[in-house]
């Protein structure tokens, strides 16, 4: 168990007649609704010296001492798996993840991923839920990815996913060729019979991503691509959805489709692409301690960059 933060607070008189739950929530707002009355549950929460449950009221003028417990997450090791540390600091890390790295730990993968090597890094974060990751990339997507340092900066980073403040630009390769940019707007939920794939569903969760035409091919297209809310898979599942599918991509992206006069150099290099091409190059969001507006960026990995040049030279050469 991590050492306790004690915080104090004294209950304005407006909030006379408020659950106590209610009152912390935003007394502390950085903290969940769920983990604050927990805290309650546990006997964290002072109210001028006593215990009170979740549910009882206050009169207003109360002083309310916190105490911020977390228990440390024991059943994941650390491992000394190399980072790319692109950010550093008491509250973040921004880390450039290779493709093939499993973010977190599940059946199939509880040892050899992010998570396991952030505990190795910053021993800490085994006090931080999920080791202070508050979003994922694919195991085979590569790029940029934020972790919260402590409980405050998670809580903040992840309101700010939910205000859907965070900036997340990816660049990807698509099958086909785009005649121009747009946004996709369809709901992604389950498969209605493959339970391990997303799909568009009528009563699925909102999802929306704006793409932009960077570079056209023969045969395929370049593209930027903007997320405004982050379902799982949501960029393979809406490119795929409106038949501009990911180069690579095993789940979404069919069979291999290669143009006519192809070359051998470009054609193996299709066949053989060992995931979707897709790379988060851009993240934006507001310090959780300073509220400074903070931007970084990623080049395109080395297995990408190639697979642009070989288009480029199939475009000239055809």
């Amino acid at each position: 168990m991590s050492d306790p933060l004690r915080l104090h607070a004294e209950v304005p008189p407006e909030m006379a007649g408020r659950r106590l739950d209610q009152a912390l929530s935003e007394l502390f707002p950085e903290y969940s609704r769920s983990r604050l009355k927990k805290w309650i549950e546990d006997g964290h929460v002072q109210v001028d010296g006593g215990m009170l449950r979740p549910k009882d009221k206050l009169a207003g003028g109360e002083a309310i001492v916190l105490d911020v417990v977390v228990e440390e997450d024991r059943r994941f090791a650390a491992e000394p798996i190399p980072l790319r540390i692109v950010y550093e600091d008491a509250e973040l890390l921004v880390i450039d993840k290779p493709a093939g790295l499993v973010v977190h730990p599940a059946a199939g993968n509880w040892e050899g991923t992010l998570l396991n090597a952030l505990l190795h890094h910053a021993p800490e974060l085994a006090g931080v839920p999920r080791a202070g990751i508050v979003h994922r990339l694919d195991k085979d997507t590569s790029g940029l990815l934020v972790v919260a340092r402590t409980l405050e900066a998670q809580n903040a980073l992840v309101e700010q996913l939910q205000a859907r403040s965070v900036s997340r630009e990816y660049q990807a390769v698509t099958v086909r060729v785009m005649t121009a940019g747009g946004t996709v707007d369809a709901p992604i939920d389950r498969h209605p019979v493959d339970r391990k794939r997303m799909a568009v569903v009528a009563h699925g969760r909102e999802a929306i991503t704006h793409y932009r035409v960077l570079e056209r091919f023969r045969a395929h297209t370049h593209i930027t691509v903007k997320l405004e809310t982050g379902r799982t898979h949501q960029i393979r599942v809406h490119m795929a959805h409106i038949n501009f599918p990911l180069v690579g991509d095993p789940v979404y992206g069919g069979r291999l489709r290669l143009p006519a006069g192809v070359t051998e150099e470009l054609r193996q290099f299709l066949q053989q692409f060992p995931r979707q091409a897709l790379h988060a190059a851009r993240l934006g969001l507001d310090h959780p301690r300073t509220g400074e507006a903070l931007n970084w960026s990623a080049p395109l990995p080395e297995d990408m960059r190639q697979l642009l040049a070989l288009l480029r030279q199939d475009t000239v050469r055809g």
